[in-house]
């Protein structure tokens, strides 16, 4: 699989124990060819947690993909008249994030970016970490599933035990699902 002269905007939103995984994928578009942009959300930039400080997270991002961050909503915003991503991806994608996104709020870069690159009828790429995926989250999956354009990384509980409501996505399948949504179908099985 090859991803050369594909641009992908890649955003993260603060489900910080994804970002390792999340970055690897990076790591493995940009290999493949792909020319990634990355998005970060506020909290994304901002936070420091036991997974790793927001600078080191940003340097390491734009150091593998060789672009700068789009950190504010006026940077995004361009994304939609510019028309110059061939797909979108949210990974991690918070329940917060996706909450917004499916009432249609904009108020971080990375929601602004995703909703500018949806008006142009391209693929938008969800790989969901929130723990409560199987409560109050559960109707913006159900919803957002349905949406034209609108694609989910396979995704499953990762602690049915302590978290029982909480899933995540298989990170893993980052590549398969971007190639899929890219010819317009939905990776199966999503669950």
């Amino acid at each position: 699989m090859e991803f050369k002269n594909i641009s992908i905007g890649y955003a993260l939103t603060g489900s910080f124990c994804c970002f390792r995984h999340s970055i690897d994928q990076i790591k493995k578009l940009v290999e493949l060819g792909a020319n990634v942009v990355p998005v970060f959300s506020y909290n994304s930039q901002n936070i420091d947690t036991r997974f790793g400080t927001a600078s080191d997270f940003m340097q390491e991002v734009e150091d593998i993909t060789k672009n700068k961050i789009i950190k504010t909503i006026e940077d995004a915003e361009p994304i939609g008249p510019k028309n110059n991503l061939d797909i979108f991806i949210i990974s991690p994608c918070t329940g917060n994030t996706l909450a917004k996104l499916n009432a249609g709020i904009c108020d971080t870069p990375v929601l602004m970016a995703a909703k500018a690159h949806i008006r142009n009828n391209k693929p938008l790429v969800i790989a969901v970490s929130t723990n409560d995926a199987l409560g109050a989250n559960m109707q913006n999956i159900g919803q957002m599933i349905n949406k034209k354009n609108v694609y989910f990384v396979p995704f499953g509980q990762d602690d049915y035990i302590k978290k029982p409501k909480s899933m995540v996505a298989h990170f893993e399948k980052i590549p398969d699902t971007i190639k899929e949504a890219l010819k317009g179908n939905q990776i199966q099985p999503i669950i």
